[in-house]
């Protein structure tokens, strides 16, 4: 018989890596709950021209792109933020602005894989439209922050920067915008000396050239001594100038509301080229992969025939979450309601077995029927072994009174308990 093996780059998660995964993905749902953001579900499968419109080149390389069957060029999505746009710029374009979306699914990049990188990820996509405030880009950060904090991540720090600062001085040099995309993707990789080469050959100036090996060496955790400098060197770039403002207003903010570890990098890039603004990572000590990234994209919605629509948003890798918390050893544990088991005697009393789960599944108490035939003995040795903590015995005698046993396995007592009153009995032992 043939054996068959995972595709490479994709996962089983098994039953508690699936309950920890989903336990994440509802902390983020409880999140945007909390902040005002309503879920929308995307399709899988999108366009290939909308998904590679600004993706950049390196996600453009490794999208799972094919023909489907009537011939259409299709990807499957390797983000969010161009299926939201798409859906702004169309079907949500007349609705009242700001809006707070939320996506949660998984994506696909043809990545080599290895510790916190698979081809199939899973992601929670934030995005706030329609605002080019401060206060939205300060809110996407604040919210990532929370995040981070419910779900018991210690030591995670912000990497922040400003891809408006590089784009200003870039332009002023009358850089092409796809040799911009370039040098900011060699510059995400922090390959700085091909990215440097690229724009010398792109025709920049050497003062350009001088002003950017001195952009990618400022950063530091002081972050309004770094702003002070990088307006200092940037004074005559006014786009660059003015983004440095915009970048202090968006940290003052954030600072007079919430403490958070931030180390700002002017020279800090992304490869997603639609980004327009502030720009950041999240990352912990034990892993040398972002757990989040984001940040403002002021021109995709009209890209994709929408009226022009600032936004800002933020992706939070949810699986690299749970890994990070597994380094950390500190998993979430799953706060649900603990399933009862119920056994019956005999094969006869299957039927009261399974009518007396129903009873309690509609009460709200999870319960799983003995299905194997096995003696009371071996399925109360299940049951122990499963850690599962009451055990409801349905016997002839007892069945006659209209009762059942109630057992703690624990403490290893039962008692005998009226079938209209098994419920309420549950939920107070359980509770």
């Amino acid at each position: 018989m043939k054996t068959f093996k995972m595709v490479r780059g994709m996962r089983d998660f098994l039953p508690e890596e699936a309950e920890m995964l989903r336990l994440i993905e509802d902390k983020a749902r409880r999140i945007a709950q909390l902040y005002g953001y309503k879920e929308i579900i995307t399709p899988v499968v999108e366009s290939y021209g909308l998904l590679a419109a600004k993706t950049g080149e390196e996600v453009r390389a490794r999208m799972y792109a094919f023909k489907d069957l009537g011939g259409r060029k299709v990807a499957l999505r390797p983000e969010f933020t161009a299926s939201v746009a798409r859906l702004v710029a169309t079907t949500m374009r007349n609705e009242p602005k700001p809006l707070r979306l939320l996506c949660i699914g998984s994506l696909y990049r043809y990545d080599e894989p290895q510790k916190g990188r698979f081809r199939e990820f899973w992601q929670s996509n934030f995005e706030l439209i329609g605002s080019e405030k401060p206060e939205a880009d300060a809110e996407i950060i604040l919210l990532t922050n929370s995040l981070m904090k419910s779900v018991g991540l210690k030591n995670y720090a912000f990497k922040i920067g400003h891809i408006g600062v590089l784009r200003g001085i870039l332009s002023r040099e009358g850089l092409a915008e796809d040799a911009q995309n370039r040098a900011l993707q060699l510059m995400d990789k922090k390959q700085y000396e091909d990215a440097l080469s690229l724009v010398k050959d792109a025709g920049a100036s050497e003062k350009c050239l001088t002003l950017l090996q001195k952009m990618v060496k400022v950063r530091g955790s002081n972050i309004f001594n770094v702003l002070n400098e990088m307006k200092k060197l940037v004074e005559k770039y006014k786009e660059a100038y003015e983004a440095v403002n915009n970048l202090a207003e968006i940290l003052e903010l954030i600072s007079e509301v919430q403490k958070l570890d931030i180390t700002l990098d002017a020279g800090f890039a992304r490869g997603l080229e639609y980004y327009t603004g502030i720009i950041f990572e999240v990352y912990v000590p034990e892993l040398d992969i972002a757990l989040a990234g984001g940040g403002r994209y002021d021109r995709l919605v009209e890209l994709f025939g929408g009226e022009p629509t600032p936004a800002v948003g933020v992706a939070h890798g949810i699986d690299r979450i749970m890994l990070a918390l597994q380094e950390q050893k500190a998993p979430l544990k799953f706060q649900g309601e603990k399933t009862v088991m119920v056994i019956p005697v005999s094969e006869a009393l299957n039927q009261e077995a399974l009518r007396i789960s129903e009873i309690l599944r509609a009460e709200g108490i999870p319960v799983e029927v003995e299905v194997m035939g096995r003696k009371v003995a071996k399925a109360l040795e299940d049951a122990n072994r499963r850690g599962t903590p009451y055990v409801v015995i349905v016997g002839e005698r007892e069945l006659s009174e209209g009762a059942v046993t109630l057992r703690n396995m624990e403490k290893k007592e039962q008692r005998t308990v009226k079938i209209e009153e098994l419920a309420k009995a549950i939920r107070t032992e359980l509770h």
